[in-house]
């Protein structure tokens, strides 16, 4: 029987200031996906996008950098991930910026707990008092371990998404001073490009899993 994947879009741009992340969910289709997933052996269910405001209408929410509707959506996306593996599928979630996580890796840790690797140049782990630019996309894993506003700590259900010990980072290269503190203070594993570059790829990801 053949594996089953559930495609679902989620076309936020909110979390950061950079226009035309967005257009993520379409291009990964127009780059053909499914036909991918499938050549692979899976059976593919697309559940088309989640709907999301765009910015222009929220301006109430400018000051504080979109968080309401941030939250509505990664509530929503913890939803259909959770709807999802209920329903036998691995979900896959096309984003979107980096805000997207604190929902979908709420979504599929409902069932039981599940490993993270994060593969990013950027630490995602500045919290409101330690971010420079306040782009809650920033914020993610630190969110998801508990770090930040409570309103998106609390997605998907009250503390912590993740405990260190879930979570592997790698490729990171480019962190903010506070930033880099609070990671090195987490417990969290993590693997730098320079890693990458001197031990080889193949070797940190075998370690990392």
């Amino acid at each position: 029987m053949k594996k089953s994947v559930q495609i679902i879009g989620v076309p936020i741009d909110l979390g950061q200031s950079h226009r035309g992340v967005d257009l993520g969910p379409g291009a990964l289709r127009y780059a053909g996906l499914a036909a991918r997933l499938e050549q692979l052996g899976y059976k593919v269910h697309d559940s088309g996008n989640l709907k999301t405001p765009v910015r222009e209408s929220l301006t109430s929410e400018r000051q504080n950098n979109y968080l309401p509707s941030i939250k509505a959506i990664c509530e929503d996306v913890c939803l259909a991930g959770q709807k999802a593996v209920v329903q036998g599928h691995i979900p896959i979630f096309l984003g979107g910026d980096h805000s997207i996580s604190v929902g979908t890796i709420a979504g599929v840790t409902q069932q039981q707990p599940a490993g993270v690797l994060w593969i990013d140049a950027h630490g995602d782990f500045n919290t409101l008092e330690t971010s420079s630019s306040g782009n809650i996309h920033g914020m993610a894993l630190a969110l998801l371990l508990g770090r930040g506003s409570p309103d998106l700590v609390g997605v998907g259900g009250p503390g912590a998404t993740l405990q260190p010990e879930d979570v592997v980072m790698i490729g990171v290269r480019d962190l903010d001073d506070r930033e880099r503190q609070n990671l090195s203070e987490s417990g969290v594993a993590i693997y730098t490009m320079r890693d990458v570059d001197e031990r080889g790829m193949g070797v940190v990801a075998s370690e990392a899993l």
